[in-house]
């Protein structure tokens, strides 16, 4: 097993069963996730943590987490999940808005990780978490032999993920819910 960053950030690998999602593989201390019902806990999270203009549905998130269940990695914390990061893979170098919704343009095999979404809930913000995921999901990408990790952020969102080595490229080719995002990478 890898070793986290913290005991409370856990690889979230989920695999889809005939019947939907199912759950399953990574413990810690012996729990086993299974239970379907936390997309349902990831569409909430996502919705606490964005506007509804830009936050992934819950039917977006199920079929994410169908499409690449692989790249979802959630922090748990009092025994709940506080907090995720997911995101497809690609081969282009920016992230585009369809790319958010068409889980088609997914490609297992890309070269370039992406990051859709990374959510904390408030009361569980400022202790580290949302660095700590980050961090982990590099460190994923770079494990399986990703070249690159990249997304999109709003611009108060900019030095914390400079904090973590990203380069700010400039304003995005993007209207996602409305609002002004920059892009963001860092090559390995």
């Amino acid at each position: 097993m890898t070793h986290f960053p913290s005991p409370d950030i856990i690889k979230k690998e989920s695999k889809p069963d005939e019947n939907g999602i199912n759950i399953e593989e990574t413990t810690k201390n012996g729990r086993k996730f299974t239970d379907p019902g936390e997309a349902d806990r990831l569409a909430e999270i996502e919705a606490i943590c964005f506007p509804p203009a830009e936050a992934a549905s819950h039917e977006e998130v199920v079929k994410r987490m169908g499409a690449f269940p692989e790249n979802f990695v959630v922090a748990v914390k009092d025994e709940q999940i506080v907090g995720f990061i997911n995101g497809g893979t690609t081969d282009k170098p920016v992230l585009p808005d369809e790319f958010y919704h068409d889980i088609t343009l997914h490609r297992k095999d890309g070269e370039i990780q992406t990051v859709f979404g990374l959510n904390v809930i408030p009361e569980y913000r400022h202790q580290g978490i949302a660095g700590e995921l980050v961090e982990y999901f590099k460190e994923l990408a770079k494990e399986r032999g990703k070249k690159a990790l990249i997304l999109t952020c709003k611009e108060h969102m900019i030095p914390f993920y400079e904090s973590h080595g990203l380069k700010k490229l400039g304003v995005a080719d993007s209207c996602h819910g409305g609002a002004t995002w920059y892009d963001m990478q860092i090559w390995f």
